[in-house]
């Protein structure tokens, strides 16, 4: 798409927008100058001079290529999001996907890896819908608490790629990605001219460099979250896990993994392998039966997670880092992965009772709430994954984020929200702003996700695309080019009207961001609700912070001006004693939350 035509297409959407459609421009024309510039220098290189097939085993430096730092490494990456052989690759093995799996290993292979080598990494394979990511956190820091070297491996990334990537729970160092990054990178340039020009696509690539790191960094082992389904996810070359996972099954990604529970639980059954052990949460009866079935034709010993409360403790119930009822299957399921593996490693600790291997023909089996070491007490403690039910306070302003972006985890999020909000409301000493924060991508059934919102009555529904900022130099970590900006800004303003329809408004046609309705009991005496739609996250954290929030108020980055209108309904942000802000429906929306507000996370 030419910038002239970006403009025709945004220019029809902005006059529904609080902020001028030229400042948005000025993003957008870096991110096209840069990346063409960038893409000129790839295709002048002679990569076949500069870079050497190194097997993982070696301890060679990798040649450094000039001017190659991180963000060039991100930049070079994004290119594979959009690559016209790669989108040929995808259609060609959807109809065929044992095609994914032999794909991946020649990719494998072409890196200077086999899944021989993969053997060593030790592998937790873990699988779901909801909370898989949650559960492989928890089971990170029990290994690591045990004094063992990790690798974590997961999707997506909040703020930068490398996060995806993790060594001792810690994402690898921008030298360190850049390092390993070009290692894979230049082997599988190098020799795509012998394979009809095919590169690996983004998550592809991604798996294949984080076996790269965790070889050569010689993790004790790694943990590896899959990334969509399971039989044929990219990380299922994976031959010998040494215990498989799967957290709580829903219905997401159907054009894929198949529109009904039961299919979705065959294709996540598909990481088990012959005589590894397997454990599940406890599934409805459908996906249970499916996955009781696969396990049988496979071959695997399956074992369902008792609930967290049957594990006896000395000092009471166990605490969790993370917030949140529904993560108590989770950290279950941690502690039964995690005490499978200690097993297999054959610790000394007493604290690991035999559990007797399961004949595969009696089916699934319960597994024992076993007493947890005071090591596993303590890891399930110190557990921090950000972006999942967590809470930020910045003084008046409390931002609770969760990427809850299917209508089970959003049913969780809701309770977490509820309970959590209204425990800081009663002792606020004043009146409390409720402000919903919302953006979902994909095939996700937006409507109703924000269907099961309209019980934690906000005062303020904004809604956003997953774009951090309209005016700042751009951040290649969260560029995104499967989707047009066009496409992004019309799902928000779907998601206004969704909102509108769910609450009983109806749009008025000289007022189609102002929408009011009736005064909730959170707003002060008078004031009304309101919907608005920015066209990027930062814009809607300055309006809705009002300059109250330190963090924001403090950032070197240009405050963007909003209409007089918009400006002039914030009048309750400004006077309540405290702001409330529920970020969700999309883990990178929270992650774009994350950069501006959680200075950890800075660049």
């Amino acid at each position: 798409m030419t910038t002239n035509m970006f403009s025709r297409n945004i220019a029809q959407i902005w006059p529904r927008l609080p902020v001028h459609p030229s400042l948005m421009m000025v993003r957008f024309s870096r991110v096209w100058e840069r990346g063409s510039v960038f893409a000129a220098f790839l295709h002048q290189k002679d990569w076949s001079s500069t870079v050497t097939t190194l097997k993982f085993s070696s301890t060679k430096a990798e040649p450094r290529l000039p001017r190659m730092e991180y963000q060039d490494a991100v930049c070079t990456l994004n290119t594979l999001q959009t690559n016209a052989s790669l989108l040929e690759q995808v259609r060609r093995e959807r109809g065929n996907p044992q095609l994914q799996l032999q794909a991946m290993r020649g990719f494998l292979e072409r890196a200077g890896l086999s899944v021989e080598d993969l053997d060593h990494l030790n592998i937790i394979h873990v699988t779901g819908t909801k909370g898989k990511g949650s559960t492989c956190a928890f089971t990170e820091q029990i290994l690591r608490s045990y004094g063992f070297q990790t690798g974590f491996y997961s999707s997506p990334h909040l703020v930068q790629v490398r996060e995806r990537i993790r060594i001792n729970g810690k994402p690898i160092s921008k030298e360190l990605f850049t390092k390993y990054f070009w290692q894979v990178y230049g082997r599988l340039y190098e020799t795509k001219d012998a394979y009809g020009g095919s590169m690996p696509a983004y998550f592809r690539f991604l798996t294949i460099l984080a076996f790269h790191v965790f070889l050569q960094e010689k993790v004790d082992l790694a943990v590896i979250e899959v990334g969509i389904g399971g039989a044929y996810d990219c990380t299922n070359i994976i031959r010998r896990p040494w215990v498989c996972g799967i957290s709580s099954l829903g219905i997401d990604h159907t054009s894929i993994l198949g529109d009904t529970i039961e299919k979705i639980a065959w294709q996540k059954g598909g990481i088990f392998k012959p005589g590894v052990p397997a454990f599940t949460v406890k599934q409805p009866d459908g996906p249970m039966t499916v996955l009781k079935e696969r396990a049988e034709e496979i071959g695997c010993p399956l074992w369902v997670c008792p609930e967290l409360g049957e594990y006896p403790a000395d000092s009471g119930p166990l605490h969790l880092g993370m917030a949140g009822q529904h993560q108590h299957s989770n950290a279950s399921l941690a502690l039964q992965l995690s005490h499978s593996w200690l097993e297999r490693r054959c610790l000394p600790d007493n604290s690991l009772p035999f559990q007797p291997a399961t004949d595969t023909s009696k089916g699934v089996l319960p597994a024992a709430g076993f007493r947890p070491s005071p090591i596993m007490v303590k890891g399930l403690s110190d557990t921090e994954w950000p972006g999942r039910t967590q809470t930020l306070n910045h003084g008046p302003v409390t931002y609770f984020m969760d990427g809850a972006h299917t209508t089970r985890s959003m049913l969780a999020c809701v309770q977490w929200f509820s309970e959590a909000a209204a425990q800081q409301e009663r002792t606020a000493g004043g009146p409390v702003v409720r402000v919903l924060l919302f953006n979902s991508t994909g095939e996700r059934d937006s409507a109703a996700m924000l269907k099961l919102l309209v019980p934690c009555h906000f005062d303020f529904a904004v809604f956003c695309p997953n774009i951090t900022e309209a005016i700042a130099s751009c951040n290649a970590d969260q560029q995104n080019f499967n989707v047009s900006v066009e496409n992004m800004l019309t799902r928000c303003l779907d998601n206004q009207r969704s909102w509108h329809l769910l609450n009983g408004q109806e749009e008025k046609p000289d007022s189609q961001l102002l929408i009011s309705r009736d005064t909730l009991p959170m707003v002060a005496s008078g004031q009304r609700s309101e919907t608005l739609v920015f066209p990027c996250i930062l814009s809607a954290l300055q309006w809705l912070s009002q300059g109250r929030d330190s963090i924001l108020a403090h950032t070197d980055t240009r405050v963007i001006p909003v209409k007089p209108s918009v400006t002039a309904k914030a009048a309750p942000l400004r006077d309540a004693t405290s702001i409330h802000v529920l970020v969700t429906g999309s883990l990178h929306l929270v992650g774009g939350v994350l950069k501006h507000v959680d200075p950890s996370f800075a660049c």
